[in-house]
């Protein structure tokens, strides 16, 4: 009776030991499930940040005019914290939403601060664009401000407002497309480069070709007018001219030249 007790307790207290255990497995799974969609932005904006290749800098950056001069004074920013304790408190910098990927790098120039927003289309772009100039006219100040494709680019503290459209003229948009799979233009773009080497090859031929007929033609009549030239100095270089290939006829009109006559024949 007592050995019976006593085993259907550690029957019953193993049963709610592996309940439990399989409880806490399913809490700890919640709990890291739970981080991991909290940390999901964070994450898409971290893949999508654009870094080159060859030095691990953002591209925004090399889109600085003159970078390289500027790199120990470029700030790199992907929060308007970030931002504003580098170009100070601006009336912008409110409007810029970076919870969608937007990306800003800044440097100071002779010319005033330079900052470029690049967004991840070209609607965000152009709605801020839209609240940029509206908030520049109504605070007023030193500052210049343009649209470059998907940047929004501004100049602050502006003292000469021709260089500082000058610095901005400097700033190329530029983008490039990476496809995850397939590339969808692959085969027009191979088309295009085969009907481009194609009449290449068939212009450089066409014009060897005429080239080579040119200057057989130029060759020809050079050569047949030398010809000519060269047999009308021997000929004029003759006594007398005779059409009889030198055969004996009648000196009727007294163009024949006159024979030695030790060299006719006697009879």
């Amino acid at each position: 009776m007592v050995r019976g007790f006593r085993y259907g307790a550690l029957r019953a207290f193993g049963a709610t030991r592996l309940i439990f255990a399989r409880k806490m497995k399913l809490l700890k799974a919640l709990i890291v499930l739970s981080v991991l969609v909290a940390a999901r932005p964070a994450i898409a904006q971290v893949v999508s940040l654009e870094v080159s290749d060859a030095d691990g800098l953002p591209v925004l950056v090399k889109h600085l005019p003159e970078w390289e001069n500027k790199r120990s004074e470029t700030v790199f920013a992907r929060d308007a914290a970030t931002l504003s304790a580098t170009v100070g408190a601006r009336p912008v910098i409110g409007l810029i939403d970076f919870r969608t990927g937007t990306e800003a790098v800044t440097a100071p120039y002779d010319a005033g601060r330079l900052l470029i927003l690049e967004y991840t289309n070209p609607q965000s772009s152009l709605e801020d664009d839209a609240k940029f100039v509206e908030a520049l006219n109504a605070a007023g100040g030193a500052t210049v401000y343009r649209r470059i494709g998907n940047y929004n680019a501004f100049v602050f503290d502006v003292n000469d407002e021709a260089a500082a459209n000058a610095l901005l003229d400097q700033i190329k948009y530029q983008k490039n497309v990476q496809w995850l799979g397939d590339d969808p233009f692959l085969l027009r773009r191979a088309e295009r480069r085969f009907v481009v080497t194609t009449a290449d090859i068939f212009l450089s031929t066409l014009f060897w070709i005429l080239g080579g007929v040119g200057l057989a033609i130029i060759t020809g009549i050079g050569s047949g007018f030398l010809f000519y030239r060269i047999r009308e100095q021997r000929r004029r270089a003759l006594p007398t001219f005779s059409d009889a290939g030198g055969m004996t006829r009648l000196n009727l009109d007294g163009f024949t030249a006159e024979r030695d006559p030790k060299y006719i024949l006697s009879d």
